[in-house]
């Protein structure tokens, strides 16, 4: 055995036999790091520290509220919630004018950006750099032009107890600070799996906020895991099926290209995409499809038909270099959202009024697709890394991958393109019975539409029967959902859910759901089954796959002969699966249970069937007015 692992050993290969290598003219590797010079009173905390440290949840709030003292026409601080630990949450509004009403301000076509920072505590980058475009915005003015039209909103610690959960060993793979928070919430849920299940306080309240100001565009600040490359900035911003055509084609055309240009000119380098490696093991392999259903931010944003960037800094790069890198791409989007205005608006206004118009034609052919897959294309891209080596590790038993700093310019086959892996016609109406609370507040919390049925109904009306459910063995963002967990999302994980036609009862009360509504493609991806982060999918309908009710053997003995002696062709089928299926065969109980489910009782029991349902009209529901 010494000797088979000193030859495999001995297979040491350079990163560039990988891929075919591109000659390019020299690239900037990360930014060098400025000395640390004397700071005047304004400078940030993270700033006086020479980038070592980040402030806390205390020395955050106190350099805020200073700046709001010393520029209050331009900056107001507005809670907007606490956390399950009992911290206020805050939002930072900056307006040249004075004006901090989301009323007014989107009456004045003023379009609004929300800046996140801090969901992941442990990657406060997008916090402090935050912190120092505020004060160029209103305190040296050097940045107030970007104030010109737009305002600016951000959240500088939306996971504040995960904030104040401070160590330095909470990122084994981040180079600074010193001290850093910690990636879940007070109750340990990733607030970042959560946007449209909505369980943590911090996510009701962020709902609130976000239909307060209703921004023309979103930002979710991070700092990556995975691979060693040259890029400091990576960011995303999606154009999949999901996102209306023509805000797509901005983003594609306008949007990307142009902060790649803003941030590559100030002084770093950005990749217009987040890098995941195919293979951690083998970068040479190429670069990831990135889904983006609705448990994140980015993704939960698009079913508010509004452009969403997720921001990644590369967290091997020092810390300095990634707040500023922040800064530059946050400074970038600001001239942009400026400059593109009234077209931000306009793709917005037209994005509402698609929504609205969803359960307008529940009988005509529009889809609407619920769950995307990498669709099998590739893209030649410039991925700029470094030169690596594998070989195979005496401690792990795969390949290990070590990275110099000598840089390896490579075209790499990137995954892209989308196949729907599931789709739907909407239907004019969902109705969800009274008793499924939990599912009825989650819609509530999103601000969806709902009216209430005024007495008890029943009605024939479109739902789904499901089967074949595997659930996950251990615990996923608090729950044992019918997914893969933090896996892509893999349609064949949830099982098989059927349209059917099934007379269902209402009790009074229940909630009727209209999809003529801005928010048509919320409702829809909670409440369709087979859409990637539906309250099935996360378990809230778990009881309807129990069986309550049960028949004893000497019962079903009797059951089984008589519908034998009725039925040859039953006969024949249970005969065929003893003699084809051992397993089954050498199972008394699964012998007998053959007959119960094919029997009225079970179906009594009514195992897997869905119990909202799709109504084609409202004619003839008891809804109120």
């Amino acid at each position: 055995m010494r000797i088979g692992l000193s030859l495999w050993a001995m297979m040491v290969f350079s990163g560039a036999v990988y891929g075919q290598t591109v000659a390019q003219p020299r690239l900037m590797d990360a930014p060098a790091t400025a000395p640390c010079t004397v700071q005047n009173e304004w400078a940030t905390p993270a700033e006086k520290s020479c980038y070592a440290t980040t402030p806390d949840y205390v020395g955050t709030m106190d350099y805020l509220r200073r700046v709001e003292t010393a520029a209050p026409r331009e900056v107001k601080i507005e809670p907007f919630g606490k956390t399950g630990e009992g911290r206020e949450l805050d939002v930072v509004v900056v307006s040249r004018d004075g004006v901090f009403d989301p009323v007014a301000i989107h009456a004045a076509k003023r379009p609004v950006v929300l800046v996140q920072n801090s969901i992941h505590a442990g990657e406060m980058d997008g916090k402090d750099a935050c912190l120092a475009l505020l004060r160029d915005m209103v305190i040296t003015k050097s940045k107030a032009a970007l104030l010109e039209r737009a305002v600016f909103v951000f959240i500088p610690m939306y996971n504040a107890d995960g904030h104040e959960r401070r160590g330095r060993y909470n990122r084994i793979n981040q180079d600074g600070p010193a001290e850093m928070g910690w990636r879940g919430n007070g109750t340990n849920l990733n607030l970042n799996r959560d946007y449209l299940k909505a369980d943590a306080p911090e996510t009701r309240a962020f709902l609130a906020m976000f239909h307060r100001w209703m921004p023309d565009f979103f930002v979710d600040d991070h700092v990556t895991d995975g691979a060693d490359y040259q890029y400091d900035v990576t960011f995303t911003i999606d154009d999949g099926p999901n996102v209306p055509a023509g805000t797509a084609k901005w983003v594609d055309e306008v949007a990307t290209p142009s902060l790649e240009r803003y941030v590559d000119a100030h002084g770093h380098l950005a990749s217009p995409t987040y890098i995941n490696l195919v293979n951690d093991n083998d970068p040479a392999e190429g670069l990831g499809f990135n889904d983006n259903p609705p448990r994140f931010s980015t993704g939960y944003v698009i079913l508010e038909g509004r452009p969403g960037m997720l921001v990644e800094l590369h967290m091997l790069k020092d810390y300095r270099t990634r707040v500023t890198g922040n800064y530059e791409i946050l400074a970038g989007l600001m001239e942009l959202v400026n400059r593109d205005a009234d077209k931000l608006l306009a793709l917005n206004a037209a994005a509402d009024k698609e929504a609205e118009a969803t359960g307008s034609h529940p009988l005509s052919n529009m889809k609407y697709p619920l769950a995307l897959a990498w669709g099998g294309q590739t893209t030649p891209f410039l991925f700029r890394g470094y030169k690596y080596t594998r070989e195979l590790s005496g401690v792990s038993g795969a390949m290990w991958v070590r990275y110099t700093h000598e840089l390896w310019n490579v075209s790499l086959p990137a995954r892209t393109g989308f196949t729907v892996a599931a789709e739907t016609t909407p239907p004019a109406a969902y109705i969800i019975p009274a008793q499924w609370t939990q599912v009825i507040d989650a819609l509530a919390a999103h601000q969806v539409a709902m009216t209430r049925t005024t007495s008890a109904w029943s009605g024939v009306v479109e739902t789904y029967r499901c089967a074949g459910m595997e659930w996950q063995g251990p615990p996923f963002e608090g729950r044992h959902p019918t997914f893969n967990g933090e896996a892509q999302h893999d349609p064949g994980k949830f099982g098989n859910c059927v349209l059917v036609q099934e007379r269902l009862s209402f009790p009074a009360g229940s909630a009727v759901v209209k999809l003529n509504q801005r928010l048509s493609r919320v409702a829809m991806a909670w409440l369709e089954p087979a859409a990637p982060d539906s309250a099935m999918q996360w378990g809230f309908f778990d009881a309807i796959f129990e069986q309550k009710e049960y028949g004893e053997a000497y019962v079903l003995e009797e059951l089984a002969r008589e519908m034998m002696a009725k039925d040859p062709k039953l006969k024949a089928e249970f005969e065929r699966k003893v003699s084809s299926d051992p397993a089954f065969a050498a199972s008394s109980y699964a012998r007998l249970e053959f007959f119960y489910e094919r029997s009225p009782w079970y179906a009594a029991n009514r195992v897997g069937l869905y119990p909202v349902g799709r109504l084609g009209s409202l004619d003839g529901v008891p809804v109120e007015h």
